[in-house]
């Protein structure tokens, strides 16, 4: 194993907990950035290129065919193996936290749609489900199992907020445990069925998963409804006859306590779990190599890397698995010093043999973890993501620049705020007004003094006014400040009242006579 330091490019602050990473063919791209999406990469999809210990993210191309994918953290990833060669490279998302911290019901497919040199435009699809549709959650897993020549997505664990009626406005963040069920997906036509299963009796969220044939292994997590991480390891094997699905749940010793671990696979039957917590405030240091046999699995410690004494004394640490035996970690950075990183990032090589993509497709771990900006640092209730958001994008090569500059400060600009006394939009409760908001409300700035953002809900603006004021540069001044800017407003220009030469009046000689009414003039003017 090897350990090597990864320097990041100017936008380094991007980086953050809660991201995935994807490897298709080879190429690595992240997914779940922290905010919606710049004007400058509106996908939110970046190519994740490490070169000579040098990080740049480069923005990502999709298709026009493709629907919109928000930008998810601390969702369940896997990948997927089509029945045709076109559909071999394929990730399945499931839920997530928004950046308005809502969380995803909705299943997303992506491929590859096609590559011209080292570029990929990607193509992604919503797969509406319908049966028992699983609640929106994260900190869970999804794999997909094969059977009889038939696949079925399986998901299972995770958090998910308290039910409506017991959400009040100081606790309407708080999540809870979702029901230990086992969902069985069907990716083809699109049907969800739920099973219980007696031997999974607590709820699980942020474990390990690993798929093999028609068997999928849980291992470790933690139960908020314990505040516990049982040594866990259960075996759920999925037979798909031509009837209804079998599926059957086994206790096996020999499982560890961890949760937010990160998983990655080093050959056929041989994997690597790197990370995670074994208790409140304490990260599990060891490494432990799990290898697979046809009915078996055998889990053993196996010999750590020399962690640097930053990654030791850090209290937190995050990452997700790049493919090939290779994990992407972070840790904070040293805030005592005026200048300092965000994060320092590393790249722990468990392997240095290749692993050919067919064995890429076998694994799936739930590598997701609680961002600790949303909650209390160090609770043992919380658990801590693997994540990353878009940063440093060169010019060069064929790949389009990212700009930070060109966006507004978000902290002054943000889109959940009061913008008026009587201001009605409810970050918790908000659903899309317009067809033109997509994901976060409407807004439009008001031009008064500083200017300030405002909801065009709010307004009672109509949707086709907005668009008219978006697009033009005339000033508009929302409903406080309206008469303020009218009695503002500069009076219009008159013409000069024009005075005669002085010359003219006192010149001897000129031959010029006034008239009366000349004369009448310019005594009311001078007296």
């Amino acid at each position: 194993m090897s350990l090597q330091m990864i320097t990041v490019g100017h936008n380094i602050a991007l980086i953050q907990p809660g991201f995935s990473l994807m490897n298709f063919d080879g190429q690595v791209f992240f997914f779940g950035q922290k905010g919606w999406p710049k004007r400058s990469c509106p996908t939110g999809v970046f190519h994740f290129d490490i070169k000579q210990n040098h990080l740049k993210l480069k923005p990502a191309i999709f298709s026009k065919d493709s629907c919109y994918l928000p930008p998810l953290r601390y969702p369940a990833t896997c990948s997927y193996k089509g029945n045709t060669d076109s559909d071999k490279h394929q990730y399945i998302i499931h839920g997530g936290k928004t950046p308005n911290n809502e969380l995803s019901d909705k299943i997303y497919i992506m491929s590859v749609a096609y590559k011209n040199n080292k570029k990929v435009t990607f193509r992604c699809t919503e797969k509406d489900l319908v049966g028992d549709v699983p609640e929106a959650r994260y900190g869970h897993s999804i794999d997909v199992v094969y059977s009889r020549g038939k696949s079925m997505g399986v998901l299972f664990g995770g958090r998910s907020y308290m039910p409506s009626t017991q959400r009040t406005t100081e606790k309407w963040n708080s999540v809870a445990d979702c029901l230990p069920h086992v969902f069985l997906v069907d990716f083809e036509f699109g049907c969800a069925t739920s099973y219980i299963l007696p031997e999974l009796q607590d709820g699980l969220s942020f474990h390990v998963s690993i798929a093999r044939n028609d068997t999928i292994y849980i291992l470790g997590g933690h139960s908020l409804a314990s505040n516990r991480r049982p040594a866990n390891l259960y075996r759920v094997r999925v037979d798909l006859p031509l009837g209804t699905p079998a599926v059957n749940c086994t206790v096996l010793p020999g499982g560890i306590s961890v949760s937010s671990a990160i998983l990655t696979q080093t050959n056929n039957d041989e994997f690597v779990i790197v990370g995670g917590y074994q208790l409140e405030n304490q990260k599990r240091m060891a490494c432990s190599i799990v290898s697979l046999g046809d009915n078996t699995i055998e889990i053993s410690e196996m010999e750590t890397p020399d962690w640097t004494p930053d990654i030791k004394h850090s209290k937190i640490w995050f990452g997700s698995n790049m493919g090939n035996g290779t994990v992407f970690l972070g840790i904070p950075g040293d805030n005592k010093q005026a200048m300092s990183e965000a994060f320092y990032f590393y790249m722990l090589r468990c392997s240095e043999d290749d692993v050919s993509e067919e064995q890429k497709i076998v694994s799936n771990s739930q590598t997701s973890t609680e961002d600790p900006g949303d909650s209390t640092p160090f609770e043992d209730s919380e658990e801590f993501c693997f994540s990353a958001e878009a940063t440093s994008f060169d010019g060069d090569d064929e790949f389009d620049t990212y700009n930070e500059d060109d966006e507004d400060d978000e902290s002054v600009t943000g889109y959940w705020i009061t913008c008026c006394p009587t201001c009605d939009v409810d970050i918790n409760t908000w659903v899309p007004f317009y067809s033109t908001e997509l994901n976060k409300p409407a807004m439009i700035y008001c031009s008064h003094g500083d200017g300030h953002w405002v909801h065009a809900q709010c307004m009672d603006l109509e949707e086709r006014t907005l668009i008219h004021l978006s697009e033009g540069s005339n000033k508009y001044y929302c409903n406080e400040h309206v008469q303020i800017a009218r009695a503002l407003q500069t009076p219009k220009r008159s013409l000069p009242l024009q005075k005669p030469p002085m010359k003219s009046l006192h010149k001897k000689g000129s031959g010029k006579v006034l008239t009366p009414a000349k004369k009448s003039f310019l005594r009311r003017l001078f007296h």
